[in-house]
């Protein structure tokens, strides 16, 4: 699947956003290995903190799924520009890359434009579970 087909992916999940508060929706499609897709959409609530972005439900889904071989993440918002994933999708989405790899991340403004970038340039010093001391 090219960029502009993923692209394309990600907009029609967008539709799927439950967003009556901040009325931003988003939509993912995260590309598989052996080409399965994963949909998914941003889903809000009235208390704000419990809202859920389209990029951790699309790792949920996958994960719960078994697709643990991701290619490319595409994430298509109302916006005219080109918007992020946020820092919580960010730090979750590296806890399921294997090190030494990265994640294509397209993002995809409301006209269908693209723009490819990594999921490092937007983490480069991720968290992680360093080992601990013994008795710490």
């Amino acid at each position: 699947m090219d960029d502009l087909e993923l692209a394309r992916v990600a907009l029609e999940a967008r539709e799927g956003a439950h967003a009556p508060y901040s009325r931003f929706r988003v939509g993912v499609a995260l590309l598989c290995e052996g080409g399965e897709v994963v949909r998914a959409a941003n889903l809000e609530n009235a208390s704000l903190g419990l809202s859920v972005c389209a990029e951790r439900n699309a790792v949920a889904r996958a994960v719960f799924d078994g697709k643990a071989a991701w290619r490319r993440l595409a994430i298509a918002t109302d916006a005219e520009g080109f918007t992020p994933p946020c820092g919580a999708c960010l730090q979750v989405l590296r806890e399921f890359v294997p090190d030494g790899d990265d994640l294509e991340i397209l993002l995809v403004n409301r006209h269908g434009e693209v723009q490819g970038r990594q999921l490092g340039d937007f983490l480069p010093l991720p968290f992680k579970d360093y080992p601990r001391e013994e008795g710490s």
